[in-house]
C-alpha cells in the first residue's frame, strides 16, 4: 500500500512534507563547536631540558633613564649559550599548511599586565627525550609574540627573560594553540657614587644576592659581576647588592625590593677616596722605584699591599699606616683618608 495514500488525508499528508523540506532548505543549520584543545596536563610539567640554562651570564647595557618606571621594552636576556642553526619560521601569523599547528606565544610581567615585548628567548623541545635522554630542540624563537608552525604532536615549550624563566608541556593539534606564561620579572640598574660624583665604570662592580643581607644563611652570588649601567633582569623579590669600589676596603651592602615589570634605578654611596702613595728621598721628590707597599689599620690589620713606585689604592674613609720598605730599609707613615678628597701619601725615606 502506498504510505501517503491516494486520498484527502494522503494529499494532506504530502503537503505537509513539502513544507517541512521548504523550511529546512530555508532555516541555518546549528553547527557544533569543537571544545578548545587541552593546553594544561593533568601530570607536573617535565623537568626542562639540560639544554636550557638555568642562569644566563652577564647583563646586558641599556641607554640610561631615571626613577622607577614602567619596562615598555625591556633588554635582551643575558648571554645565552650558543646553539646550532635553526631553519627560520615564516608563516604569517596564524597560518599553517596541510598537517601542520601553529603555536601562538605570548607571555606577560603578571597576569594582568601587558605582554612583554622584547627580550624574549623561546625554545620547543621534543615532548620526549631522545635514547641518550636529551630532549631535542626543535625550534628556538626570538620574537616577542611569535606564531611556530609544528607538526601535531607533543613538545615542552621554555621561555627566558634574564634569570626569569617557566617551562610548559603542550600538544599541537590541527588547530592554533595559544598559550601564555607569566613571567614576574624586573630589571635592576645600579650606579656607584662618592659625593656627588659617579664612580668611573673600571673601578665599582656589583654583585647581586637573592634575600637580604642580615640572614645568617650563606649562598652564592646570583650575579657575581654586574657593571654600572648594565640591567640585570631577575624574579621580584628582595635582594641585597655587594659594591665593591677598588679592590680594598670600600665595601657597601644594599638591600632592595624588584617588582615585576618595573626597572628599578638603585644608587649605591661609597665612602672613600683615592690615595697614591711614593716613597721619596725627600718632601716632594721622586718617588724611588721597586718599592714595597703595605696599608695597615691602626690595628694592624692588613688593607692593601702592592710594589711600585705610584701605586694607586681606593680606601674607604679612615685612619691608616703606610709602610714602605726598600732595599732592606723600612718606612712608614700615618695618614687619614677623607670621603671624595683623593690626593697622595709621600713617605719619606729617613
Amino acid at each position: 500500500m502506498n504510505p501517503g495514500g491516494n486520498g484527502i488525508d494522503g494529499f494532506r499528508r504530502r503537503s505537509r512534507l513539502k513544507m517541512a523540506f521548504a523550511l529546512l532548505a530555508v532555516l541555518p543549520l546549528a553547527v557544533p563547536t569543537a571544545a578548545p584543545a587541552q593546553m594544561f596536563s593533568d601530570r607536573p610539567p617535565p623537568v626542562p631540558p639540560a639544554l636550557v640554562p638555568d642562569a644566563p651570564g652577564d647583563a646586558m647595557s641599556l641607554a640610561p633613564s631615571s626613577g622607577t618606571a614602567s619596562i615598555p621594552t625591556l633588554p635582551a636576556p643575558m648571554t645565552q649559550p650558543p646553539v646550532a642553526a635553526l631553519p627560520p619560521v615564516v608563516p604569517p601569523p596564524g597560518a599553517s599548511t596541510a598537517g601542520q599547528a601553529v603555536l601562538s606565544l605570548t607571555a606577560r610581567y603578571g597576569k594582568d599586565m601587558p605582554v612583554i615585548n622584547g627580550g624574549l628567548v623561546w625554545r620547543v623541545f621534543a615532548g620526549r627525550p631522545d635514547e641518550t635522554g636529551t630532549f631535542k630542540m626543535i625550534r628556538e624563537d626570538h620574537g616577542a609574540t611569535p606564531n611556530i608552525v609544528l607538526p601535531p604532536g607533543n613538545y615542552v615549550v621554555h621561555v627566558a627573560l634574564g634569570l626569569v624563566s617557566a617551562v610548559r608541556p603542550v600538544t599541537l593539534k590541527s588547530e592554533t594553540v595559544r598559550e601564555s606564561f607569566v613571567l614576574p620579572a624586573g630589571g635592576l640598574r645600579i650606579e656607584g657614587r662618592v659625593g656627588t660624583s659617579k664612580i668611573p665604570t673600571n673601578q665599582i662592580s656589583f654583585a647581586i644576592y637573592k634575600g637580604s643581607q642580615f640572614e645568617t644563611t650563606e649562598r652564592p652570588p646570583l650575579l657575581p659581576s654586574v657593571s654600572p649601567g648594565d640591567v640585570a633582569l631577575v624574579p621580584e623579590g628582595t635582594y641585597y647588592i655587594v659594591s665593591n669600589y677598588g679592590d680594598a676596603n670600600s665595601v657597601v651592602r644594599s638591600d632592595i625590593r624588584v617588582q615585576a615589570g618595573k626597572l628599578t634605578d638603585v644608587i649605591i654611596t661609597h665612602r672613600a677616596a683615592v690615595i697614591t702613595l711614593k716613597l721619596v728621598s725627600s718632601q716632594g721628590g721622586e718617588a724611588l722605584a721597586n718599592t714595597a707597599w703595605s696599608v695597615i689599620t691602626p690595628g694592624g690589620d692588613v688593607i692593601k699591599e702592592s710594589i711600585g713606585a705610584f701605586p694607586r689604592v681606593i680606601l674607604a674613609e679612615g685612619e691608616y699606616r703606610a709602610i714602605a720598605k726598600n732595599e732592606g730599609k723600612v718606612y712608614e707613615r700615618a695618614f687619614n683618608v677623607v670621603n671624595g678628597v683623593d690626593g697622595e701619601v709621600e713617605v719619606v725615606a729617613r
